[in-house]
């Protein structure tokens, strides 16, 4: 290979690259309201954003991958967890986490910037960043899901989950809603007991919850579905 010819792979090389990644930004920055759902920034999720920012949330927490990494990341927080889980730890994060080794300060917010706060978790989390900061990607749980959800007919718990409804409120996999915490982020914090006890009275374990209690459950079935709830977490679920 010549000189000539080495220049001319290096630069040309260097000057396609180069051409390909302005491209892309120029290609990104002209997708920002469709993959930012612009369209959906309401007043209230401004005034969320403002409250966020006056109140220092991303001295502990990230956005986007922006911030302390002090405690999670609340970029898909909205996704895993859901309204109501979120409102209780800005109501009360001392009851909310009385039972974790986490501890949040209680910043006495105004009912308006709670509901703010909210809708402000609630568009990020719509953002199409790619799965962008990866430690919340649904991606990491996906797998391990759809093998859960494989053997789902062999198991109790799913089926007592199915007949009670609990996707109406709580995600699993691919299916149900936002509205409370996500089925396979409960077993990283509680075990199969502490939900089967949950279950009989949940104002009781987790006051504000908002959950229905279950006490026409018998102790065996409160139990089976402790037990798929946790196996979630492992990816093991039967």
């Amino acid at each position: 290979m010549t000189d000539k010819t080495a220049k001319f792979i290096f630069w040309g090389g260097t000057g396609a690259s180069l051409l390909l990644f302005l491209i892309l930004t120029v290609d990104t920055h002209r997708q920002f309201s469709a993959l930012t759902h612009a369209d959906k920034l309401s007043e209230k999720v401004i005034a969320g954003k403002r409250a966020f920012e006056r109140r220092n949330c991303n001295d502990c927490h990230t956005v986007l991958g922006f911030g302390a990494y002090f405690a999670p990341d609340l970029t898909r927080a909205y996704t895993r967890m859901g309204e109501m889980p979120i409102r209780r730890r800005l109501e009360k994060p001392e009851v909310a986490f009385v039972d974790s080794f986490r501890k949040m300060p209680h910043q006495s917010l105004s009912e308006q910037e709670i509901d703010g706060i909210a809708a402000y978790l609630a568009w990020i989390s719509n953002i199409e960043n790619q799965d962008w900061p990866p430690q919340h990607s649904e991606k990491r749980w996906k797998r391990s899901t759809e093998r859960m959800l494989a053997a789902a007919a062999l198991s109790p718990g799913a089926a007592i989950i199915e007949q009670e409804q609990c996707l109406a409120c709580h995600n699993l996999g691919k299916e149900g809603a936002n509205q409370a915490i996500r089925l396979e982020w409960i077993a990283r914090r509680r075990d199969a007991r502490w939900i089967a006890d949950f279950l009989v009275d949940p104002e009781k374990l987790a006051p504000g919850c908002g959950m229905p209690s279950y006490p026409h459950l018998s102790v065996g079935q409160r139990e089976s579905v402790g037990q798929f709830i946790v196996a979630l977490s492992s990816g093991t679920g039967r």
